[in-house]
């Protein structure tokens, strides 16, 4: 599958020159295809200057020397549960810089009941109506100056559809919107895509992304791809 193209020219993009670190952290649920997901995202990765290593194992978030020599955490880990010490880790990891990117389950179904954790990445996934739904994702014009979305307009997916908990302090890229009587008497309007800082660090969470035919859309690509360079340090 060919990646969406990021400019040379592109703020996102790194200089020729760069070699930065990426560790791709990945397993739990197994229906979050962990690995042949993330295995899509390593070749453009590369492409983009980094080196990349990929763990199975969540006690690499306790390593506080190899998480400050990262320049972006690639999470896709679906439920499961983590150490506070493997928590605390990565969260100064983050304060202190380091990236930290993922999609659906992968990073906002994860430990749950963690609440640092949940702190970190800004939302928590509650709930899906059952199946796969056709549903419009829709990037905020308001914030069509961003990187991750610029030049993005609404998209249509088909694809579980998150009803999510989120942080007020997020930064609201794209959302989605329940219909009236699927959870309630009026339509509601869900945050789908967002961004965050802590500390010196960026995190950036897309909900899309349930299997791997998601990532066919080309706008769901363009904006993960985009979103990974975006929270990298």
């Amino acid at each position: 599958m060919p990646a969406s193209p990021v400019s040379p020219a592109s703020p996102l993009a790194p200089e020729p020159s760069a070699t930065r670190r990426a560790l791709v952290v990945r397993g739990g649920w197994e229906g979050h295809s962990p690995v042949a997901i993330t295995d899509l995202f390593l070749p453009f990765l590369k492409d983009q200057g980094f080196t990349v290593e990929t763990s199975d194992r969540l006690d690499v978030y306790a390593d506080a020397g190899l998480l400050a020599a990262t320049d972006l955490i690639v999470q896709c880990w679906s439920m499961g549960e983590i150490t506070q010490e493997q928590t605390g880790g990565l969260v100064r990891a983050v304060e202190d810089g380091t990236g930290f990117a993922g999609w659906h389950g992968g990073i906002i179904d994860s430990f749950r009941g963690d609440v640092d954790y949940a702190l970190l990445t800004g939302g928590q996934f509650l709930m899906h109506p059952p199946g796969f739904l056709d549903h419009t994702v829709h990037p905020l014009p308001e914030r069509a100056g961003h990187p991750v979305i610029a030049g993005l307009g609404d998209f249509p997916v088909h694809t579980e559809q998150y009803w999510v908990a989120t942080d007020p302090a997020n930064d609201v890229l794209a959302t989605t919107t329940f219909p009236a009587g699927a959870e309630g008497g009026r339509p509601v309007v869900m945050p789908a895509v967002w961004t965050r800082t802590r500390g010196a660090g960026r995190v950036f969470v897309s909900s899309i992304g349930h299997k791997a035919d998601d990532f066919d859309v080309p706008e769901v690509r363009t904006l993960t791809e985009r979103g990974l360079l975006w929270a990298s340090r």
